[in-house]
């Protein structure tokens, strides 16, 4: 691949969703209180941006490469108060809105043509303590980035977000919110307290909504929605209040879990031509690590402070890595283990590397997944692959060789530990039984080739689950953060499977009272949105 840094674009394919209430803070705990007549700044916006304006062409090409919008407007917003000015506004126009926060939609659901307004959350990036619920406030602009340096340097705690730190919170956080910690710590919706949306109600009339996790919240099927029930469904999320299941005191330093002091960051290379692998190698070095999975994933243990990304590429890209980050007093003792059992029967990896650095400068430099034209889909595992799926992923890596296809994978990360400690319909997350989770990527430059590089993951994904209609099992599911406008297209998914039992098992039916309840006149929605009880979609 001439021009292309192949160890980062695999790790960027892999690694890849003012206005307070009374009494909150937004503060550092070093910041004092502003002294009688101090001018505090103003937030920014609102800002409305039009097709003439020559900010326009930035903020309807903020997301993800393959997409482009054509908003009658963006709305360029800092505050609770502008989002209701600007959600109202849209609903008096009949236009439709659709919400961007950091950009990373992996479908064009911001940018599809029936969009007319949308609405840019740049303005909103605060992370601060909040004494009077007693949780950190997220607002939706903040990038993941920025969200573990605050809570890092502020109060020496984190949450168990993504690995790639340009991510925003806003969409991340309400599909669940995965990444490197959860293992360890769960979700990051295992730590969400409260909620604030703005939504609009059956008179048409827009307003904000603070909904908790407390039993005696008559909100609480709301804060319920956003706890992986997915980004821009309900309404617009403003804000997030963040404090761990349990925590107790007022010491904001206790409210979320303590943040990694150190980590070491590692991968590890099993080329194709250097180690001549073949199908049966090839397949026992996938077989060792989801091996390894099935018997490191229960809750509480040692090595889910371990969290490996073994992603299998095309044999054109001449690279199998394995790559993540382990942290503890025994990380070095994990990573031997783990890199020796993940080795066995294959051969020694090649191009061994392990840094050692304080876990937020990990943090801060993830991945980067915004350079490129992708497609991703998803899975999850319970137990490994059947020699029927391993066959049919070697078939794929080593079927046409195609040069402009820059990246075509499958990415098998560990996941179980802390997320399955959790019942399957206390969010609205359902896949905790899980202990693999799969992501399929597809990588490209060229826009004339949409099409043939969509079509080379739709076939490896359909010959994987060839003996379930060509989509995941219904008991495993899909990630709502990986969408995959597929699944609800009849001409792809024949499955008869729906998408909605896909990402929300079980939990669907309530998700769509909530939606009735709370986004009757259906003003917000996309592709894989949630549909009323009476939807027939």
């Amino acid at each position: 691949m001439p021009g292309v840094n192949r160890r980062h674009l695999f790790r960027t394919a892999t690694a890849l969703a003012s206005g307070a209430a009374a009494g909150s803070v937004l503060a550092s705990p070093a910041q004092a209180a502003p002294t009688a007549g101090a001018e505090c700044p103003a937030p920014l916006g609102p800002v409305t941006v039009g097709p003439d304006d020559s900010r326009y062409p930035y903020l309807v090409d903020r997301g993800q490469q393959r997409w482009t919008g054509t908003p009658d407007e963006v709305r360029v917003v800092g505050s609770t108060g502008q989002v209701v000015q600007a959600v109202q506004a849209a609903v008096d126009a009949g236009k439709r809105i659709a919400v961007r926060s950091g950009g990373h939609c992996a479908e064009g659901w911001v940018d599809d043509p029936a969009v007319r307004v949308v609405i840019d959350m740049s303005g909103m990036t605060q992370v601060g303590y909040d004494a009077t619920r007693r949780a950190f406030v997220v607002e939706p602009g903040a990038r993941l980035g920025e969200v573990y340096r605050r809570l890092v340097l502020g109060w020496g705690v984190t949450v168990p977000g993504g690995w790639c730190p340009g991510v925003g919170a806003g969409g991340h956080i309400s599909g669940g919110g995965y990444g490197v910690l959860s293992r360890a710590m769960g979700l990051v919706v295992d730590h969400l307290y409260a909620v604030e949306v703005v939504v609009v109600g059956a008179d048409g009339r827009a307003s904000a909504v603070v909904a908790t996790g407390e039993a005696s919240d008559p909100n609480r099927e709301l804060w319920w929605g956003h706890t992986g029930g997915g980004g821009g469904n309900f309404g617009v999320v403003t804000r997030y209040w963040l404090r761990s299941a349990g925590a107790e005191g007022d010491d904001p330093r206790r409210l979320l879990p303590a943040a990694p002091t150190e980590t070491i960051n590692f991968s590890a290379q099993w080329p194709w031509q250097a180690l001549e692998l073949d199908e049966a190698k090839f397949t026992r070095l996938i077989r060792n690590h989801t091996d390894w999975c099935e018997a490191n994933s229960a809750p509480g243990a040692a090595a889910t402070r371990l969290y490996a990304d073994l992603t299998v590429g095309r044999k054109a890209n001449d690279l199998n890595v394995a790559s993540g980050q382990v942290y503890g007093p025994d990380a070095d003792r994990l990573l031997d283990e783990y890199l020796a059992a993940l080795g066995a029967g294959v051969g020694t990896p090649r191009n061994v590397a392990r840094a050692r650095q304080p876990w937020l400068a990990a943090a801060l430099a993830g991945p980067d997944s915004s350079q490129y034209r992708l497609k991703i889909k998803s899975g999850y595992l319970r137990t490994g692959f059947s020699d029927a799926q391993l066959a049919a992923i070697y078939r794929n890596m080593t079927r046409e060789q195609d040069p402009g296809l820059l990246f075509g994978s499958v990415g098998i990360a560990s996941y179980g530990g802390q997320i399955g400690a959790v019942a399957a319909d206390a969010t609205a997350f359902p896949h905790r039984d899980a202990v693999m989770r799969i992501q399929y990527t597809t990588a490209w430059a060229d826009p004339a080739r949409d099409a043939d590089y969509v079509d080379w993951l739709r076939t490896l994904y359909r010959e994987v689950y060839a003996d379930s209609g060509g989509v995941p099992a219904p008991e495993d599911g899909a990630y709502i953060n990986y969408p995959d406008d597929d699944l609800a297209d009849p001409k792809v998914n024949t499955s008869k499977v729906p998408w909605s039992t896909l990402y929300y098992k079980g939990n669907y039916q309530r998700l769509q009272k909530v939606k009735a309840t709370w986004d009757p006149k259906g003003v917000f929605g996309h592709t894989l949105g949630i549909r009323p009880p009476n939807s027939t979609r």
